[in-house]
């Protein structure tokens, strides 16, 4: 599933092609993904600018002017391509079509149908069942090591397994989370309400720094991620243990090279003697 550096390079390559540009014209192919698209879906944005293109964890925010919001989330394999010619004809995956009246065509791919299209008020949504219980962004300024300390407090489980809750840290998944304790030399298998200042200090750098890395590197392509000019991401061939398994470690000496284990149903790899 695209995680947050997925998602952000998603909407700065769509940006150009979106905001201030009004749709002239919104083709809906299926009436289902996730859930049911709404039908009311193109007579509601045709004719409308978009006045920004936000992102909330893993979710793209359409803003419209007018105060609708489309609130779009990707799923297990949805991709957003942008055609500045005329597009290719569409294939059975091919599920939405968004063309601006630049003459962009902004093409929504969902071969899993995992995918969502939600339309919401602006002003409902903080309230949103899908955005309110939303953790702190780790790209915001309030993403600090006081924030995640409060947030860890009173957990008892794995240190990696809070990071993957979405109510804690929005938009932090698998991939990120084992690069991001690596990086601050923190055992996943840790207890999460260990943590003191200065290690909690440690990994809040150490995930910024992540993906600030990934989302220059456009990403990770390792199934479905394309960023919207069809360029794959290459955050893949700077792993340090993600998908590593029993290679060796970049940032130590250690014998056994890097480790998998399972933890909630999710492969994490960790450096045993880096990761404390």
């Amino acid at each position: 599933m695209p995680e947050l550096p997925e998602v952000e390079t998603v909407r700065r390559g769509l940006q150009p092609h979106l905001e201030g540009h009004r749709l002239k014209r919104v083709t809906v192919r299926r009436p289902d993904l996730r859930a049911p698209v709404p039908p009311d879906l193109a007579a509601r944005l045709e004719g409308r600018c978009v006045r920004a293109l936000a992102r909330c964890g893993k979710y793209l925010l359409w803003h419209f002017e007018g105060g609708d919001v489309l609130l779009q989330h990707l799923g297990m394999s949805g991709r957003l391509s942008v055609f500045t010619k005329p597009p290719p004809a569409p294939s059975p995956h091919d599920h939405v079509d968004f063309e601006t009246e630049a003459g962009a065509c902004i093409r929504f791919r969902d071969p899993r149908r995992f995918g969502l299209l939600v339309l919401s008020e602006e002003t409902a949504l903080a309230a949103h069942p899908l955005l309110r219980a939303m953790g702190l962004d780790p790209l915001s300024e309030g993403f600090q090591a006081t924030a995640l300390l409060a947030g860890l407090k009173g957990r008892s489980g794995p240190l990696k397994t809070a990071l993957l809750d979405q109510h804690l840290i929005a938009g932090l998944g698998n991939i990120y989370a084992c690069e991001s304790l690596y990086w601050a030399g923190l055992s996943p298998r840790r207890r999460a309400s260990s943590l003191g200042p200065g290690r909690a200090g440690r990994l809040v750098a150490a995930i910024r720094r992540v993906l600030d890395r990934a989302i220059a590197a456009g990403g990770t392509s390792l199934r479905d991620h394309a960023q919207p000019s069809g360029e794959l991401g290459y955050f893949q061939h700077h792993f340090a243990v993600y998908d590593r398994e029993g290679a060796p470690c970049p940032a130590c000496d250690c014998k056994g090279g890097v480790r998998r284990i399972r933890q909630a149903g999710r492969s994490t790899f960790y450096c045993p003697k880096r990761q404390r």
